[in-house]
């Protein structure tokens, strides 16, 4: 029996581009792999406006997680998500794990975190 799925999107990204206080503004794409192997995870993110940046790569070691900050991840030509720009993202593993998404805005005095569970996409 296999723990988790391969493949999740996450329509509302947003990398809030300011911060107040201590709190630094942020998103993570939070991976939990269960397996006892490293895992590769994709990320894709797509826009409104402009086109999309495909190919952001990261690993994650057999059982352990990885809190991946999507301002800090970037395409192999260099390429890296923007700070204000609403966008989706698709998530790819290439073997099955968890996947949550987190935001803490800190625009202002008062604090707002969000975090849900990514939706999974069933194979076809």
């Amino acid at each position: 029996m296999c723990k988790g799925k391969t493949h999740w999107i996450i329509p509302d990204g947003y990398i809030p581009p300011t911060s107040s206080g201590e709190l630094v503004s942020h998103e993570s794409v939070c991976v939990l792999n269960l397996n006892a192997d490293e895992i590769t995870v994709t990320i894709n993110a797509y826009f409104e406006d402009r086109e999309p940046i495909l190919g952001m790569n990261t690993q994650v070691p057999g059982q352990r997680t990885r809190h991946i900050r999507t301002a800090h991840i970037e395409s192999s030509s260099g390429v890296s998500i923007p700070a204000g720009v609403p966008y989706a993202m698709e998530v790819i593993a290439s073997k099955p794990a968890f996947v949550q998404y987190s935001r803490l805005d800190s625009t202002q005095a008062e604090n707002a975190l969000m975090s849900v569970m990514a939706y999974s996409v069933d194979k076809d």
